[in-house]
């Protein structure tokens, strides 16, 4: 079988005009889709080089096959089944910055360079104080952006006409914002002066973004049958949903140079991604956190399973229906039918997503997509969500590590984090694993042992886990 490369396969090169931060399935099977019909079929004409933005990564698997990939789109369109294999050949290249950095500077100078688009996780904006501005790079994403954004205004004498569109794609609030403020600090920071300062502000957009797609990633399971199919060796098969979303805080004058709308793709351009942002973290991600625990911890290992299991199925519909559903100011139409598409997703029969795959960094994913919701339940019903609180009760024994089954639970979190529940089950009481947990501010921000009620009833979750099983502790709360 002949390697994937642009000696073995046609694929068209078009001029660099997006700066693309991270390598991963997200970004290739959603935002690189994105762009590769915006060529086909709106004459966008782009190439994408891809920044690796952290020391370790896919760049060199990527520039061996020359940025080339196959994604694998599959679900329900209008009532039929679809599975499709696509070539998706909008990537020019990778630049290591770590082992390339003046390659990874010579992007500023490009003159038809336009778009910079990132996802470096939800911990990848940050203001990092140890960055220097010397640093080769910077070791933040925020940091290496500042780096690149200097280098371009001083090369091109702060035109007005060389400034960067930038869509963030990390699933934070307000993202843009956020990676806004971080740059501000850099150039404060970094005595980088007030034209610069100017530049920036008047000739660049940082705009907020909402992305949706569910990206299972390399489909291990059927990756066989699609290499025998394309008969081509690509070590980054890529696979996804078919249902996209990309929602865009930014004016028209942007949407004119993005050519979503055109090429027929669900991208929308808003003047306020909020509504947009609270349903779908609430609705989608909200239950996703706390059902791989609980579904993990009951014996199912996806999320088509959790939600398809008869017990299981009916907690997801708990906390997504009658818990999280209740937290939005939304007309309560519009919640269901949204809720009820979600759930269509989790059930996708041809996407194979493992709950073990969304629990990485559960504990920032709770506080960020259902302790919210669990206040404001309490604060509109007088009682605490029992499906959320079981969820996290759910991760604190995930944390736990230990085996299920033959399968060794493997924990990937803040190494604090680990540390901290690691101690807290050596006492062997769950008490205290509860207290502790609830008061550890690094995860939390506050102390959550002051949210009444809170402490034992998650003390009696962690309880009940241990001495009937998930499955039965479930059950008592359906």
């Amino acid at each position: 079988m002949k390697p994937l490369n642009r000696k073995n396969v046609q694929a068209k090169m078009r001029p660099e005009r997006i700066i693309q931060f991270g390598e991963g399935g997200f970004l290739r099977a959603f935002v690189d889709w994105i762009i590769f019909n915006m060529n086909e079929k709106a004459n966008f004409n782009s190439n994408v080089v891809v920044v690796q933005p952290i020391e370790k990564g896919l760049i060199d698997v990527l520039n061996e096959q020359d940025g080339l990939y196959h994604l694998n789109l599959q679900g329900i369109s209008e009532g039929k089944p679809v599975d499709s294999i696509q070539l998706i050949d909008v990537i020019s290249r990778g630049i290591n910055p770590y082992q390339h950095f003046d390659d990874y500077l010579k992007l500023a100078e490009n003159p038809d360079m336009r778009f910079i688009i990132s996802n470096t996780t939800e911990a990848g904006i940050a203001f990092d104080p140890e960055c220097k501005l010397d640093d080769a790079p910077a070791k933040s994403y925020p940091g290496k952006l500042t780096q690149l954004l200097y280098h371009r205004f001083k090369f091109f004498k702060g035109a007005p006409d060389k400034g960067f569109i930038i869509f963030p794609c990390e699933l934070i609030f307000l993202n843009g914002k956020e990676l806004n403020k971080c740059i501000h600090q850099y150039i404060e920071c970094w005595n980088l002066g007030a034209d610069f300062k100017k530049w920036f502000e008047t000739a660049c957009g940082v705009y907020c973004t909402l992305v949706d797609r569910i990206v299972p990633g390399y489909p291990k399971d059927t990756i066989d049958q699609i290499l025998a199919n394309i008969q081509l060796e690509d070590k980054l098969v890529d696979k996804a949903e078919i249902f996209h979303l990309w929602v865009i805080e930014a004016p028209e004058s942007v949407a004119k140079e993005f050519p979503a709308r055109e090429a027929g793709l669900h991208v929308l351009f808003v003047p306020d991604e909020t509504p947009y942002h609270k349903r779908k973290v609430v609705m989608l991600n909200g239950p996703h956190t706390v059902l791989s625990p609980v579904g993990y911890l009951s014996g199912l290992n996806t999320v088509r399973e959790c939600c398809e299991d008869p017990i299981i199925g009916q907690y997801v519909h708990k906390v997504q229906f009658e818990e999280l559903a209740n937290t939005l100011d939304l007309p309560k139409q519009e919640i269901e039918q949204f809720g009820k598409d979600v759930l269509d997703r989790f059930r996708n029969p041809f996407v194979k997503h493992f709950v073990t795959s969304i629990m990485l960094n559960s504990f920032p994913k709770f506080k960020t997509r259902d302790l919210p919701g669990l206040k404001t339940y309490l604060e509109r019903k007088g009682e605490l969500p029992k499906g959320l609180v079981l969820g996290l009760a759910g991760i604190c024994t995930y944390y736990k590590g230990g085996k299920r089954g033959e399968d060794e639970i493997v924990v990937n979190d803040d190494p604090k984090i680990m540390k901290l529940l690691k101690d807290l089950w050596a006492t062997g009481c769950t008490k205290k694993v509860a207290e502790g947990v609830l008061a550890d501010e690094f995860i939390w921000d506050e102390d959550l042992n002051k949210i009444p009620g809170l402490t034992d009833m998650l003390d009696g979750f962690l309880k009940s886990i241990q001495e009937k099983g998930m499955l039965e502790t479930v059950k008592s709360i359906l």
